[in-house]
């Protein structure tokens, strides 16, 4: 499955290759330049893919990739160019503000980067509120949400993606539990990251 939010890639992915495809035939410029520009849109398609994942117990990673960070109740987790990009709701609840943020793009993994362009989600649960925010990075200059305020979440339904390396922290309630340690490789919506108390 392709992520919601790829067609403009893929189609400006897809011009190089095809120009060159067209000089072949038409100009009979080598066919292993075409070949080669071919990768840029196979690359696009697997950066953009979107799996199904069986949804875990407790509170689960909203991001593929490798935890960064955590800070008492805090979870950051950074995104490489290889993870799937599309990002998860944690939990189930009510998605009562959803803000984004304009700024700069330091690599995601940079102390400073949280002053990044970035996109906040508040979710009201039944345990206390829960925070998601989508940093992007160096290259991810493109936050694309899913869901608007208001609307009602399913733990582990996609709720947005970021372009081309990010990264993901989560803000859990006190009345949740760190369940991963920096370091440890997790999967949007199949790893569990929080346990409540």
């Amino acid at each position: 499955m392709i992520a919601k939010g790829a067609g403009i890639p893929l189609i400006i992915s897809m011009v190089p290759s095809t120009v060159m495809l067209l000089m072949h035939i038409f100009l009979q410029s080598p066919l292993v330049l075409s070949l080669i520009f071919l990768a840029i849109p196979i690359f696009v398609l697997y950066f953009f893919r979107d799996p199904h994942r069986a949804v875990s117990r407790g509170i689960v990673s909203p991001a593929d990739g490798r935890v960064l960070s955590i800070t008492e109740n805090s979870i950051s987790i950074f995104m490489g160019v290889g993870n799937v990009h599309v990002n998860r709701s944690p939990v189930t609840g009510i998605l009562v503000e959803t803000r984004h943020f304009p700024g700069t793009h330091r690599p995601a993994f940079h102390d400073l980067s949280s002053s990044n362009e970035r996109q906040r989600y508040v979710i009201e649960t039944g345990h206390g509120r829960v925070v998601m925010t989508q940093v992007a990075g160096i290259f991810a200059r493109r936050i694309v949400p899913y869901v608007e305020d208001g609307d009602h979440l399913l733990k582990g339904q996609r709720i947005g993606m970021i372009r081309f390396g990010s990264r993901v922290d989560i803000e859990l309630p006190s009345g949740a539990t760190p369940a991963v340690a920096e370091g440890d490789l997790v999967r949007a919506g199949t790893t569990t990251v929080g346990e409540w108390r």
